[in-house]
């Protein structure tokens, strides 16, 4: 009986996040709450929780970590200076000669937003306010229309950089090492930030690709004249375009080259990251005292929230191994038929499910710790495994009836937009990213081929 408890914690921590109680609190909750239980009946030896400050104090030095509050800075400041909307305006304006062009300049300006922010809901939410109803006076239909910013919202799972993969690559990095450990490998190789970076931007352009060619052949306004006459070019519209969107780009270039030539680690990139948007919003006139309070006071709470749920994720993954949970795991994935190919196929079902109730972090913070050492003691690529875990949670956000996107658009969308409207609109973008991860599973070369040639 002692072997299911590690599961049952697990499965009361998930019940209490659905309950609506805060993440942070819920894990940390439950875990010690389990562990007196356990110290009562025998299970559980309170010694365990004496590492817990060892290990919250390995956070807090953790330097890879101070990226976090630097690129959610930088996003949040990109954001505020409205530089999404004049971006998303211009390339409208350029590309309105073509009767998908919005829609492309959506997925673009998206992706770009997407890469800066890192963040689902900020994107989501931004691109609906902004493009939402414009895509419907210019005729496009209420499932075309949100199945677009939906899907678009979500590249920020997989396009570096960007938060999510940051705190994937910080976690994965550890479990690499505690896999090789297990194996008895003393001197282990690490996978780092970059790493995942690197891997991430074939997958993301081939995504990025995927869906602009949805838009050009199946996703059109009604009427050519429609989006035609909404677009007329105006005067130098080249040159606005060019002097809205080099900007950002030159900024997220110039950061994800640092990281990519080693001239950066990625906690000094963000640096660069974060003062590179501050002085965007300087020159554009936006960086006044008002803004710029809510752009700190944003970032605190975006960074309080991620570093309270790493906390909360420490207690309950302490816990979960003081009960044996991890050679449970282990033996669990080692004795299932199939071997790594079924042990994989199993651990993506799992992520993907609980992407419908856990937001990213709290699934790289809790799950990947407890899955991803065995699976990599198994033989698989880090960086592939990140890739993967990325696209995935990317679909499940955007899967109905649950995903995450879907309830931030909700929430912005006005009444004439049906929820079954945004069901429709989102399948074919989700049907791209399932046929993303079976050619990544055909040939891994996709997320591993580009890490190998710049670092090897």
């Amino acid at each position: 009986m002692a072997e299911f408890i590690p599961f049952l914690m697990f499965l009361v921590a998930c019940l209490v996040l659905m309950a609506g109680y805060p993440v942070a609190f819920s894990l940390a909750g439950t875990a010690l709450l389990f562990a007196l239980v356990g110290t009562v009946t025998g299970h559980f030896d309170m010694a365990f929780l004496q590492a817990l400050p060892n290990r919250l104090f390995g956070t807090i030095e953790n330097t890879t970590l101070i990226a976090v509050p630097l690129f959610i800075l930088m996003g949040v400041m990109l954001e505020k200076s409205r530089l999404s909307e004049d971006l998303l305006e211009s390339m409208a304006d350029l590309l309105g000669g073509f009767r998908s062009g919005l829609g492309i300049s959506v997925v673009l300006v998206g992706a770009l937003l997407a890469a800066s922010t890192g963040i689902v809901g900020a994107t989501v939410v931004t691109m609906g306010l902004m493009s939402l109803p414009t895509m419907l006076k210019r005729g496009y239909s209420p499932a075309q229309a949100t199945g677009v910013i939906a899907a678009t919202g979500t590249l920020g799972q997989i396009i570096p950089p960007s938060i999510a993969l940051v705190l994937l690559g910080d976690t994965l990095s550890s479990a690499y090492q505690q896999a090789q450990l297990n194996m008895g490998i003393f001197t282990p190789k690490t996978v780092s930030i970059g790493d995942l970076f690197v891997g991430a931007i074939i997958p993301g352009l081939m995504l990025v690709m995927m869906y602009i060619l949805y838009v050009i052949f199946f996703s059109r306004p009604a009427e050519q004249v429609v989006e035609s006459a909404a677009g007329q070019p105006a005067k130098n519209t080249l040159s606005r375009a060019m002097r809205n969107l080099l900007p950002p780009v030159f900024l997220i270039v110039t950061v994800l080259g640092s990281i990519l030539t080693g001239a950066a680690t990625p906690t000094e990139a963000a640096g660069v990251g974060a003062f590179g948007a501050t002085l965007l919003a300087a020159l554009r006139g936006q960086l006044t005292v008002p803004r710029l309070r809510e752009v700190g006071q944003t970032t605190t709470e975006v960074t309080s929230m991620v570093f309270l749920i790493l906390i909360g994720a420490a207690v309950f993954s302490l816990v979960f191994r003081g009960f044996g949970g991890e050679e449970i795991v282990e033996q669990f994935f080692t004795d299932l038929p199939g071997g790594l190919f079924a042990a994989t196929l199993l651990v993506m079902l799992v992520i993907f499910l609980l992407g419908f109730i856990l937001d990213f972090i709290e699934i790289t913070f809790v799950v990947v710790p407890i899955v991803g050492p065995v699976l990599l003691a198994m033989g698989l690529d880090p960086v592939w495994l990140g890739v993967m875990i990325a696209i995935n949670l990317q679909t499940s956000f955007l899967t109905p009836p649950f995903g995450f996107a879907l309830f931030y658009l909700r929430g912005v969308a006005p009444p004439t937009v049906e929820t079954s409207d945004m069901y429709r609109g989102v399948m074919p973008f989700i049907a791209m990213q399932v046929l993303l991860m079976l050619m990544l599973s055909i040939w891994p070369q996709l997320a591993t081929w580009l890490p190998e040639l710049i670092y090897n």
